[in-house]
């Protein structure tokens, strides 16, 4: 899951970042306004922890754009602003959830996680996709019973194909979906290619059916038609 973090106090930004990359997530960085539009122009994430006040514009604006453009990311207001107005018009514009600061960052990640559950997986804490289920509390993906022994990349990718099954995704989506910012010191998708192959190798000798279908020149679709 990816993360976008619009936030100008830098080390409280860095804790975040550092927090959430711990449990798994892939994080991004924007220290003001006009980063956080571009960023959001270009690229989908799956919840944006907003700063209402940033030094050249308001993050009120940055929801105002969200839906305006129909995207679909969550949003959680994390801000020292703590008067009810301020509160009433962000959730009211469509941000999903509100966190004063200071916080503790265990109240951070789980109020992360119920966005993006509500979001992406209709509120579940277990998606499951035939024989395969996935644990998003304890992030352990199963075939039957039995734990699969995924890297956390190989997790994450598995988690990112099952929320969008059925739905051809493209090798540049897969890589900013897993590792955002990162990409940028990518010379080709080869590696991609590399973790394809070996989740699907590993789900196989579990037993599962081949899922995980190539689409020549446009990526990969996880279907089991």
């Amino acid at each position: 899951m990816k993360i976008l973090v619009v936030e100008d106090e830098k080390e409280l930004s860095k804790s975040i970042v550092t927090y959430l990359k711990e449990i798994n997530y892939v994080c991004e960085v924007a220290i003001d306004f006009d980063t956080a539009m571009s960023k959001i122009q270009l690229y989908d994430y799956d919840c944006i922890l907003l700063d209402i006040t940033l030094p050249d514009g308001s993050g009120l604006d940055i929801i105002r754009y969200l839906k305006a453009k129909n995207k679909m990311e969550g949003v959680l207001i994390i801000s020292a602003k703590n008067s009810v107005d301020d509160r009433i018009e962000g959730l009211q514009l469509g941000a999903d959830d509100y966190l004063p600061k200071p916080f503790h960052l265990p109240e951070l990640s789980a109020r992360v996680e119920a966005i993006i559950r509500r979001k992406n997986f209709g509120g579940n804490t277990v998606i499951c996709f035939n024989e395969i289920s996935i644990d998003t509390i304890a992030k352990v993906a199963y075939f039957s019973d039995s734990p699969l022994e995924l890297t956390k990349k190989e997790y994450q990718l598995l988690l990112y194909l099952i929320a969008n099954k059925e739905r051809v995704i493209s090798k540049n989506a897969i890589a900013e979906h897993l590792w955002g910012d990162e990409m940028d010191m990518a010379n080709n998708y080869d590696f991609i290619y590399t973790h394809i192959k070996n989740l699907r190798k590993k789900l196989m000798e579990k037993g599962t059916a081949d899922y995980l279908r190539s689409v020549y020149g446009m990526g990969y679709k996880f279907t089991d038609r």
